[in-house]
């Protein structure tokens, strides 16, 4: 569901003020703070984002799916806030408030008065020093690598503990793994269904083999409030390092196993071409959070992950005008094929006396 972009009017008579219009002044530099000479906009799934030079202002889009609501001002106001009170976790010098988008009868102003939306606003950060610009362009080393190892191992000893039951948690893997299936399996997305049926497949063997072991990771109190959206592009091996744009509007999906948050980066250095970056931090962090490389465990929440992001891919396509409609099959295929691989490695370990 997506706000209209036409004017209405108010019961004042004043002319409603539609998302069209939040993004044409938010474009125009003359309307923010320090009159920018220049505006960079760019439009995500979730948002319209504007960048100046110095400054980074988020804009969520009036929009509702299965797993957020951002579709009236008060729950994105309340996302806004939350977006900036949990990434200062890991990037407090570059999460700068909230800000009011305010309406009056002179049109629309930042701060005070009748405030219509809310815009998260951050230092911007050089893109160049980011961990995927770092693999990109193959600038990345070890010390980077050890710094962000060093960031994440802090930030785990340190995050709030989430209460669950070992059973919820099991339920909520098989739901996820059925959630999975009927996505991908869908006859429109035209994936090829045998491979993402082996995966599932192994990946329930592993559920109904080695529940106990999740279960105790649960009752081990393993379960934090993560960051829940570790990629590359997220990163910055500055110093200090720091990591930005958590999943901030569910907590249900940022409660993770750190061990399954060192999969998904590692997978995602691995899609990138440095899977050696993966694998160090994986052995500097593995002691801490209390991995058992002869389990399986990594495999398995690895594996998961990559079905999860070609899922995540390929819903895209769900959209009435997807934006690169031709960019999200191919990203899809890409993650099955390393889910596929990753599985065919835990099946083996699986099939081991």
């Amino acid at each position: 569901m997506i706000e209209t972009l036409h004017s209405r009017r108010h019961e004042t008579g004043r002319p409603a003020i539609g998302l069209a219009d939040k993004i044409a002044f938010l474009s125009d530099g003359r309307n923010l703070p320090g009159s920018p000479r220049s505006v960079e906009v760019r439009e995500t799934h979730m948002s319209w984002v504007f960048l100046t030079p110095d400054r980074v202002y988020k804009l969520k889009k009036p929009v509702r799916f299965p797993y957020l609501d951002f579709s009236t001002p008060e729950r994105r106001a309340a996302a806004c806030r939350a977006e900036d009170r949990l990434n200062r976790r890991l990037a407090p010098d570059v999460y700068l408030g909230v800000l009011p988008l305010a309406a009056g009868r002179a049109g629309l102003a930042l701060g005070g008065g009748d405030a219509i939306d809310w815009l998260v606003t951050m230092r911007r950060l050089e893109e160049t020093a980011s961990l995927e610009a770092l693999l990109l362009d193959h600038r990345l080393r070890p010390e980077h690598i050890d710094r962000i190892a060093s960031a994440l191992g802090s930030f785990y000893r340190q995050a709030r503990h989430i209460p669950l039951s070992a059973e919820r948690h099991l339920a909520d893997w098989r739901g996820a793994l059925r959630t999975n299936r009927r996505v991908l399996c869908e006859a429109r997305f035209k994936l090829p269904p045998g491979p993402i049926y082996r995966v599932l497949a192994v990946q329930r063997q592993f559920l109904q083999r080695h529940a106990e072991r999740l279960a105790r990771r649960v009752r081990q109190g393993r379960i934090v409030d993560a960051h829940g959206d570790l990629r590359p592009e997220h990163i910055w091996a500055t110093r200090p390092v720091r990591i930005i744009d958590c999943l901030e509007f569910n907590p249900r999906l940022r409660a993770l196993d750190p061990l399954d948050e060192i999969a998904f980066l590692h997978l995602e250095c691995e899609r990138l071409g440095a899977r050696w970056a993966g694998e160090r931090i994986r052995r500097r962090l593995g002691t801490m959070v209390g991995e058992d490389r002869s389990s399986g465990l990594f495999l398995f929440y690895r594996s998961h992950r990559a079905l999860l992001r070609a899922r995540l891919s390929i819903a895209h396509l769900y959209d009435a005008a997807p934006r690169t409609p031709e960019k999200w099959p191919r990203q899809a295929r890409a993650y099955l094929s390393l889910a596929a691989r990753d599985a065919a490695q835990l099946d083996r370990l699986l099939r081991t006396p």
